[in-house]
């Protein structure tokens, strides 16, 4: 994934204002200085929050994708690497982040789980742990296909969503000068949300959650986000 999407990615669906959302979000319900972000992707959040002086180490499991985050200005503030976020790493920071519906790529709830063990031995005592997943109205939502088109950087594109049972499917195809088409599919799991309150509670943490970041608990809207604290030993 993302091996073809990283070069249009941005140009698709970067939003300032939706970084600046989940930068007060974060600065609001966690209290750090060091940040680790997992699946950080073109790194738009992750360089806000470096700009903001925080020392910040960002990893994702697409090289394309670290590659188009290290060419942005700034990009010498954060350390960047490639790293699959189920894979423990022996780091330790104030507050760790798996932001933009990222965890709704673990497909495999043992791998859900071990993201969320990774993210505890990841955190100082105290810290936050804060992601985000798509809400159950999502399912409903592309229950009817969405279909786009158009240009971006000279090539045209196609993009479709429709859900199928707990899962959504994304299907890009990109076409070069010459009309050839490239293909790629992403397919993300939607979970229960008071499940994963389950499993993050069961790893440790003390959990709130908040809908599309201004309501606190579970409502009609289009994610859900935990905010999840290592409670200290």
């Amino acid at each position: 994934m993302y091996q073809i999407l990283a070069r249009f990615y941005d140009a698709l669906v970067k939003d300032d204002e939706a970084t600046k959302d989940w930068v007060d979000f974060i600065e609001d319900h966690a209290s750090f200085h060091s940040v680790l972000e997992y699946a950080c992707g073109s790194g738009e959040i992750t360089l806000a929050l470096a700009r903001k002086g925080y020392d910040v180490k960002a990893g994702d499991l697409s090289s394309e994708m670290i590659e188009m985050a290290k060419k942005k200005k700034d990009a010498h503030l954060v350390d960047f690497s490639v790293h699959d976020m189920t894979e423990p790493l022996d780091v330790k920071a104030d507050c760790v982040l798996c932001l933009c519906d990222s965890m709704n790529y673990l497909i495999d709830e043992k791998d859900f789980k071990q993201v969320l063990h990774n993210a505890y031995m990841n955190l100082n005592e105290g810290g936050t742990f804060i992601f985000d997943v798509h809400s159950l109205d999502r399912l409903k939502e592309f229950e009817d296909e969405f279909y786009e088109e158009g240009m971006i950087d000279g090539c045209g594109y196609e993009w479709s969503i429709e859900s199928h049972e707990d899962c959504i499917y994304q299907n890009f195809v990109f076409f070069d000068q010459e009309a050839h088409p490239s293909y790629e599919q992403h397919i993300q799991r939607v979970y229960d949300p008071d499940v994963i309150t389950q499993w993050c509670e069961e790893a440790g943490f003390k959990v709130s959650v908040y809908t599309d970041f201004k309501k606190q608990g579970i409502h009609e809207g289009e994610k859900y986000l935990y905010v999840c604290e290592r409670k200290s030993l």
